[in-house]
């Protein structure tokens, strides 16, 4: 249901996660005066370094106020050498408590290359594939598998002698998601770009691993109600290969938590690097979006990380807060953000470190409300 303005919780987190969400911030206020609904925006201290400071992960009443927030966005979390008393990083209790706490159960992660994006690989710069042949939307189921806590040692005299982690793979975790991925698969614009065919590409270890062999069984459950959508099959580390030599056969592709964590970041090399990955954790009734390049501790306070992830993870929030409010205003502006980072990519007029340019992270984002600026004119 539509309405006049909306809860926007910042996290701006650690290491270069305040310098992106500092322009993530900057575009927000720029569609807001160009129409966009009202986004009352708060920064909530969290993270490794906050709890470096004060002994606590978040600052006193942060993670109620993320609770109730329309819509959270994420810089990052983690900083060397700051653990828990557990031994987790610090910060994990922000990521996963949030994702945990808020059944944020969908990992969704697009992977698109603009123009006038290069790849980086080998060492150089250079353009092995089309922008329209690498646009594959990843679903990473996202509060199950080897990411539970359902771990612990054996230690013995001191010394520790056996490390568990148990992978936990639900029919309610799997049906939940594959649904999800079949879904999107049906409502994008188009089909793979190799053949238009509307796919989903479950990635799993199906020859080797039980839970795996589950997975597989739920997805053709699943599927089987959506007989327009072709169904295909891939084992993880032959998918690894495919990915790289043929994205565009892809269109939807699920896979479990780890396995999705890997071969996402794996897919980042196809769109210009972790620069340009964002991704999006939404359940049913809340969503949390980010860049996905964690806190960069080697950048932080430089100035030269490249914001265009976290810019396409404020697209991805405010298209996702229109599509839950029914909110086309917002739907709108997401739209126009996206063909404004369309524009600066394609000008070469944005190129950060990462791309072989000198441009900051502030003149990047300055970049972009520029183009918001100009499509008002």
């Amino acid at each position: 249901m539509s309405r006049g303005s909306y809860d926007v919780v910042l996290l701006p987190g650690d290491g270069t996660g305040p310098e992106v969400i500092r322009e993530g911030r900057k575009v927000l206020q720029a569609l807001e005066l160009s129409g966009t609904p009202s986004l009352r925006l708060t920064e909530v201290a969290c993270g490794a370094q906050y709890y470096q400071r004060t002994g606590s992960e978040w600052e006193p009443g942060g993670l109620e106020r993320a609770r109730r927030a329309d819509a959270i966005l994420l810089g990052a979390v983690g900083w060397p050498g700051v653990n828990l008393p557990d031994g987790n990083i610090a910060g994990f209790g922000v990521v996963f408590g949030l994702r945990l706490g808020l059944d944020l159960y969908a990992n969704e992660r697009p992977c698109r290359l603009y123009p006038g994006v290069k790849h980086r690989l080998g060492g150089a710069f250079t353009q092995i594939w089309e922008p329209g042949k690498v646009d594959v939307l990843f679903f990473r189921e996202n509060t199950e598998g080897l990411y539970t806590p359902a771990h612990g040692e054996l230690t013995r005299g001191g010394t520790t002698e056996v490390a568990i982690d148990t992978r936990v793979i639900t029919r309610k975790g799997s049906e939940r998601i594959i649904r999800r991925a079949f879904e999107a698969a049906r409502s994008l614009p188009r089909g793979a770009p190799e053949d238009g065919v509307r796919r989903v590409t479950c990635v799993d270890k199906a020859n080797v691993l039980r839970g795996c062999q589950f997975f597989r069984k739920v997805f053709d459950e699943v599927g089987s109600e959506y007989p327009d959508i072709a169904r295909e099959y891939a084992y993880v580390d032959a998918f690894t290969q495919w990915l790289i030599r043929s994205p565009e056969h892809y269109q939807v592709v699920v896979t479990t938590n780890l396995f999705g964590d890997i071969v996402t970041d794996l897919a980042a090399s196809l769109q210009g690097g972790l620069g340009f990955a964002a991704g999006g954790n939404v359940g049913d009734h809340h969503g949390m979006f980010e860049p996905v390049h964690g806190s960069a501790p080697k950048y932080a306070g430089k100035n030269q990380v490249n914001p265009f992830a976290t810019f396409q993870a404020v697209g991805m929030m405010l298209r996702w807060l229109g599509r839950e409010h029914q909110e086309d205003r917002l739907r709108e502006s997401a739209e126009r953000l996206e063909l404004a980072i369309s524009r600066v990519l394609a000008a070469g007029s944005a190129r950060t470190y990462d791309q072989g340019g000198h441009v900051t992270t502030a003149e990047a984002g300055d970049r972009v409300v520029e183009a918001l600026g100009e499509e008002r004119r």
